[in-house]
């Protein structure tokens, strides 16, 4: 098995170092501030169906596809599960380069752990075998967006565009829209952006109450450290496809999970009673 640096060197071979850099449109990290109010821009009809196509399916035919949920006594905005059971989610935002993604799935199912996965739309249209990597591995998938631009700040019609398109990319590859939201570029949602969310078919917005700044590059280690530093049951953590860091501190980091006693699950299996 390659060593810390190995993998390292792996993932970064081709240019993996340098993949942030190379799509920062569309990688930028989601902020961790509170918007402002949200705009008063008036209703938009909903943008049309997508053009007719086969389908590719990303479970195993027969396999009913998951569909987004709602938790009685939730908010519409979750930033955390329960504080009373020993799971946590790891949650990541799906873009960037392939082999980085995969990696982090293989690590995760190395130490038999299930994530979420928040893909942008544009990501799985250049990669849509990734949706059936996600999901055959036992993980789920959920919508970040057509583009990932900052949602809360775009008119209302162009702001419901973004969450549909990806949606309607995520049915056209698994025939469901997925089984959560989450906004691009911030960690909360406007009551705008909420309310297109609920309107396209997610009864919540998932947000996260662990930022892993796994997006800045620190080093593997350093992000072990801010996820563990601030972990606590229940908590829902905000991480990265993308980046070498993120692959290379997968072990360390679900070591330490383990001993701690926290079970990584996915998001809805962390709401399930």
């Amino acid at each position: 098995m390659l060593s810390p640096p190995g993998r390292r060197a792996v993932l970064r071979a081709g240019g993996l170092a340098t993949a942030g850099a190379a799509v920062a449109g569309l990688t930028a990290a989601c902020g961790s501030g509170r918007p402002a109010a949200a705009p008063s821009a008036p209703p938009s009809a909903p943008p049309s169906a997508p053009p007719p196509g086969p389908a590719r399916q990303a479970r195993p035919s027969g396999a009913a596809p998951a569909v987004p949920r709602r938790y009685a006594g939730q908010p519409v905005e979750i930033a955390h599960g329960p504080r009373d059971r020993p799971r946590v989610a790891l949650t990541f935002h799906g873009n960037g380069d392939p082999a980085t993604a995969r990696a982090v799935l293989a690590a995760a199912e190395k130490a038999g752990a299930r994530v979420t996965v928040l893909a942008i739309g544009s990501w799985l249209a250049a990669h849509p075998d990734l949706a059936r990597r996600i999901l055959d591995g036992g993980h789920e998938l959920g919508n970040h967006t057509q583009r990932h631009l900052a949602i809360n700040d775009l008119p209302e019609a162009e702001a419901y565009a973004e969450i549909t398109g990806c949606a309607q990319r995520l049915r056209r590859l698994t025939g469901s829209i997925g089984t959560w939201f989450r906004p691009s570029q911030t960690q909360y949602a406007t009551p705008l952006v909420q309310k297109l969310a609920q309107r396209a078919g997610y009864p919540h917005v998932l947000s996260y109450d662990v930022d892993s700044l796994d997006f800045t590059s620190p080093g593997a280690a350093a992000v072990t450290r801010t996820v563990t530093g601030t972990i606590r049951p229940g908590s829902v953590v905000s991480l990265h496809f993308g980046y070498a860091d993120t692959a290379d501190a997968m072990p360390p980091l679900l070591e330490e999970l383990a001993r701690r006693n926290l079970r990584a699950v996915t998001t809805t299996e962390l709401l399930t009673p």
